[in-house]
């Protein structure tokens, strides 16, 4: 038994800290995916949202205009507000693809998603079906591997080369008021109960669109 548990250590700390690379490159794709975006394609994402939506999306942004949301992602990459951001504005984009993709929904295959790419492009544009497949990488889709490759290669949906960029920051919380401090942990708080709504309602959307 101490033979396994001292190679048991190890293993399960390499597993940890692969997850974690998996992770921040899975939320570069995002942010990569937000970046690249034209502003005339975040106005119109924005214009089309429902009272709900945007209801969401002013949660998150000072104001809900393409400033507003490239500030709110430069100040949420760390606490969710990058993700549920992004969640909010590919919605409708989501839901589509799901009822595109009908049974194969949960696990596309590569063709599939090809086959259902060019319409989602043409109807709500290039850059917010990139940030909707980049949110699925993010959100441990089955599929994200095949979606992490058509983002990189794919000629249609590639995102452009990575920039280099300086790491932002790691914010000094000693010198906080205790106030801020409270206001601060509330904010994240309220990111990590919005994504986790917004998971519900993408597995809600699956689920409705596999049985129409």
């Amino acid at each position: 038994m101490r033979l396994r548990s001292v190679g048991h250590g190890p293993a399960v700390a390499s597993r940890a800290v692969n997850q974690m690379k998996n992770r921040m490159q899975a939320l570069g794709l995002v942010d990569r995916a937000i970046k690249a975006t034209p502003d005339e394609e975040l106005a119109a994402a924005i214009e089309v949202l429902d009272d709900e939506h945007l209801e969401g999306l002013e949660s998150f942004v000072e104001e809900a205009t393409p400033g507003g949301i490239r500030a709110g992602v430069q100040s949420g990459r760390i606490d969710g507000g990058m993700e549920a951001i992004a969640a909010i504005l590919t919605d409708a984009c989501l839901a589509e693809c799901i009822e595109e993709l009908g049974d194969h929904a949960d696990n596309p295959s590569t063709d599939q998603l090809k086959e259902v790419l060019p319409g989602l492009v043409e109807k709500h544009g290039l850059g917010i079906t990139q940030i909707m497949l980049a949110g699925t990488v993010a959100g441990d889709a089955p599929a994200s591997a095949i979606i992490r490759d058509l983002l990189k290669s794919d000629e249609l949906v590639a995102l452009p080369k990575a920039e280099s960029t300086p790491t932002a920051p790691v914010l000094d919380t000693s010198k906080r008021s205790a106030d801020e401090q409270a206001e601060l942990r509330a904010k994240r708080k309220a990111a990590k109960l919005a994504k986790k709504e917004a998971e519900r309602a993408r597995k809600a959307q699956s689920a409705a669109a596999r049985h129409r």
